[in-house]
């Protein structure tokens, strides 16, 4: 039987334990995968410590974010084969279907052939950063020489928005807290960094853009820094917060807004996958930057499937560049 993680009680990554689960056919729709590589993702995390938005329904399973071959298929799935190697993106509600473990359930609506050329961990970790971050090309618009702020820039998202940024002719500003990771990311196409607990935000990218401003800020964390971030926009410029890590009330910053007539909020990839026109051409203009090297996945560390706990608990040391990837 196929070794798979449920959820039984909620905390750290001790929680986290094995099972010998024999799971059932596929029931219609469904596809059932032999994992390859699982990509981990904050709201996992934040999931099993018992800080998501939504509340798990307890025993469950975990991840939704993968690569894998497929062993069986569903009654009724059509464009896929057996033996074929799929990315699992996150189109289901965390617990409801789950990636963690050595076999694994999954809707044949969440699945996307895994891009060619890409290794099984790379492909556990391309669509859903890509997605993430192509809210600057979506809701941004951003073109040649804008500014684009990128808050938590070391994290797969950050990274993937980076690139993109470079893609479309912008001015990738990455901002981190303290500068130990400026070299680094430098390396991966930030144009300038910005320590965040070391230097003025808005004094550095008013220098940067010549005193006008960033044309977008990409955010992650929210809480009260979004008033720094939108001082910091150009004239009609978008503030972006697509996350809540700093798991604080996030206010709208009228004023910052208000005297430029910039705008505020919030993204999830789902804007885009909800979409079935949008997401086929996003899914298109993806792979096309993966083929043409404009983008390429950063995998910052591996683990082992039955080192999964302390992959988790790497995650929420903030040491990586890039995205965290168990094997299996």
């Amino acid at each position: 039987m196929p070794k798979i993680i449920r959820l039984h009680r909620q905390g750290g990554p001790e929680v986290l334990v094995f099972e010998d689960i024999e799971l059932d056919p596929p029931a219609a729709g469904e596809v059932h995968i032999k994992v390859e590589a699982i990509g981990l993702n904050r709201s996992e995390a934040m999931y099993r410590a018992g800080r998501y938005p939504v509340p798990a329904t307890l025993p469950c399973l975990m991840g939704y974010e993968a690569c894998g071959t497929i062993l069986r298929l569903g009654e009724g799935v059509e464009g896929y084969e057996v033996g074929d190697q799929v990315s699992v993106l996150p189109l289901f509600q965390l617990g409801t279907y789950g990636v963690w473990g050595e076999e694994a359930i999954v809707p044949a609506s969440a699945l996307l052939p895994a891009p060619p050329g890409l290794s099984p961990a790379e492909a556990a970790a391309v669509w859903m950063q890509y997605m993430t971050a192509f809210a600057i090309i979506e809701a941004a618009q951003i073109g040649i020489g804008d500014g684009v702020i990128i808050r938590a820039a070391s994290s797969s998202v950050g990274l993937a928005a980076i690139q993109l940024a470079n893609w479309a002719g912008a001015i990738p500003i990455a901002c981190t807290r303290t500068s130990e990771k400026a070299d680094a990311l430098k390396q991966h196409g930030a144009a300038h960094v910005i320590a965040t607990e070391e230097e003025d935000l808005v004094e550095r990218v008013m220098e940067i853009t010549s005193g006008r401003g960033a044309r977008t800020a990409f955010d992650p964390v929210g809480g009260p820094y979004v008033h720094t971030l939108a001082s910091a926009l150009a004239e009609r410029g978008i503030l972006i917060v697509y996350g809540g890590l700093s798991e604080q009330e996030t206010p709208y910053a009228h004023w910052p807004c208000a005297m430029k007539g910039a705008s505020m909020r919030g993204w999830v990839a789902s804007e885009i996958w909800n979409h079935p026109e949008r997401y086929e051409r996003t899914q298109e203009r993806i792979l096309a930057g993966l083929t043409a090297g404009h983008l390429k996945p950063v995998i910052a560390k591996t683990f082992p499937l039955d080192r999964i706990a302390e992959a988790n608990a790497y995650l929420e040391s903030n040491q990586q560049i890039g995205k965290i990837v168990v094997t299996v």
